[in-house]
């Protein structure tokens, strides 16, 4: 069993979070269920970004203090989280004490060990409030940043200290080459190695002592930047830099999005490097929800309401669209059609049905009690059943969850025809009995690899199948394993669950 740390990036404190929030958490958490059932150690990180020039404005459009908002947010998104089955083992929040020493800890152990590459100097430049960053000329767009272009470049000009990022661009550019620090998918790795190529900046990495922050070590007229002191979340959140931080350090994963890879895969590696602390093994940057073809954001406002979209079908039918519709790798769009579309096809005439009918049947032919297979499953079902599970493990192995989600429906519809090319009412009407069994073991038997299959995507409802199909085994003991070894015959199962109700105005 080995160690897998995998973390999210941290969120504003700034609004509500967004569908593009819960692509992120939800594919994380994905990740991490898949991981678990593999048997690894997992440790899942998820938190807040709580220092900020946008907590302290929204702050004070709220009249409340800065902690008190942060305080307000926090509770907001782990609510929204744990709403969607979010399953981290740890959420840190950067107002902590345990952050602010391990924020303190890196920049002290970056000026012992390389103390000319943090040096105090003048910037001048265009900040976005958006992004609590200087932006350069090709992040700039008709005078606005492309993140956020709703919002006005702020010119600001001060004396702050700097890191020298410069002198870590060959070394982390052939660190990404090499593959020994991993950035996926390609065309993201790809863009930042032409970044890096392009020549690479030092960067202000404190501001003006501002009200609101961590205290620059040794400079108490300035606090550490934002975003230097949000990076360090990864590793305070392991306890650095206390003995035995090394158990969990470095991550495994990174999940982010396609718009902060500078930050993770250009000046975290360097800052890491100066500090000669390992690197994470690989950062995975994911596209954006977007709606009508404009990426959704708290700054330009969101034409979907993560609420309402949870309520619509509840949280994991959310979860398996976002997964399966917009996949983990491109951008791509959210529509009230596809998604009634989407949970339709996939989940209540695909998913749904074939459990139901499954355990119906069961009930009706064998009084609820899972025969045994006379033909040891070697029918046609199952090795296209394999092949799907075969399908499954490779895709989510290689963080492929559009694939891993596609996987799982695949098997569910070659499961429905194979009740449709055997039909077992025909067979019980015959009195064939040995055929009959042959049929129900091996749909059962699909039963269960699907729900371990669905674990990472729909974890409430793949808990509920497993429950009716294997009565007395925890879904918490769950395991890959469990794809290859059928479960023993003889149990009863139970009620036929209705899945993924049909919405009333379908009905």
């Amino acid at each position: 069993m080995g160690k897998y740390y995998l973390t999210t990036a941290i969120d504003y404190s700034n609004g509500d979070p967004h569908l593009g929030h819960a692509l992120e958490k939800v594919g994380a958490d994905a990740i991490a269920r898949y991981r678990r059932m593999a048997g690894d150690d997992v440790h899942f990180l998820m938190g807040m970004d709580e220092h900020s020039q946008s907590v302290i404005q929204a702050a004070a459009q709220a009249g409340v203090t800065p902690q008190a908002w942060v305080d307000r947010m926090a509770a907001t998104f782990a609510d929204y989280w744990r709403l969607l089955g979010c399953s981290h083992d740890d959420w840190i929040r950067t107002t902590e004490p345990r952050h602010a020493r391990g924020v303190t800890a890196l920049l002290e152990r970056i000026a012992a060990r390389h103390p000319d590459h943090l040096f105090v100097s003048e910037y001048e430049g265009l900040y976005c409030t958006g992004c609590e960053e200087f932006k350069t000329g090709a992040q700039i767009v008709d005078g606005h940043c492309i993140e956020h272009p709703t919002l006005t470049l702020v010119p600001t000009k001060e004396r702050n200290h700097f890191f020298r990022l410069s002198a870590y661009a060959e070394r982390v550019h052939q660190l990404i080459s090499d593959g020994t620090f991993a950035v996926e998918p390609e065309i993201r790795r790809n863009e930042v190695l032409r970044l890096i190529e392009g020549g690479l900046q030092d960067i202000s990495i404190s501001r003006v002592r501002l009200p609101w922050g961590i205290p620059f070590p040794g400079d108490p007229d300035q606090t550490v930047y934002v975003w230097f002191d949000a990076l360090i979340n990864y590793i305070s959140a392991t306890g650095f830099p206390e003995a035995g931080f090394e158990r969990r350090w470095p991550a495994d994963l990174h999940v982010i999005g396609k718009g902060i890879t500078r930050f993770h895969c250009v000046i975290w590696p360097a800052m890491l490097l100066a500090a000669d602390l390992a690197l994470p093994r690989e950062v995975w940057a994911h596209g954006y929800v977007q709606w009508a073809g404009a990426k959704m954001s708290k700054t330009a406002g969101t034409a979907v309401n993560l609420s309402e979209a949870i309520k619509r079908f509840g949280p994991d039918p959310l979860r398996y669209f976002l997964l399966r519709e917009i996949g983990f790798a491109g951008d791509g769009d959210f529509t009230w059609e596809r998604y009634d579309a989407r949970y339709a096809a996939d989940l209540a005439d695909t998913l749904g049905n074939f459990v139901s009918r499954t355990v119906s049947m069961v009930h009706r032919y064998r009084g609820g009690a899972v025969p045994a297979d006379p033909k040891g499953f070697a029918t046609p079902l199952e090795p296209d059943a394999r092949a799907s599970v075969t399908a499954y493990r490779r895709a989510m192995d290689t963080i492929d969850l559009q694939g891993g989600a596609e996987a799982l429906i695949a098997l569910a519809t070659r499961a429905n025809r194979y009740v449709e090319e055997t039909a077992p009412w025909k067979l019980a009407k015959a009195g064939d009995d040995a055929a009959l069994d042959s049929v129900l073991a091996n749909l059962t038997r699909t039963v269960e690899r699907l729900a371990v299959m669905a674990g990472p995507f729909l974890p409430g409802k793949a808990s509920e199948i497993w429950q009716v199909v294997a009565p007395g085994r925890p879904w918490e003991g769950v395991r890959l394993t469990d794809l290859d070894t059928p479960l023993s015959a003889g149990r009863i199962v139970g009620k036929p669950p209705i899945l993924f109700p049909k919405p009333q105005s379908a009905a």
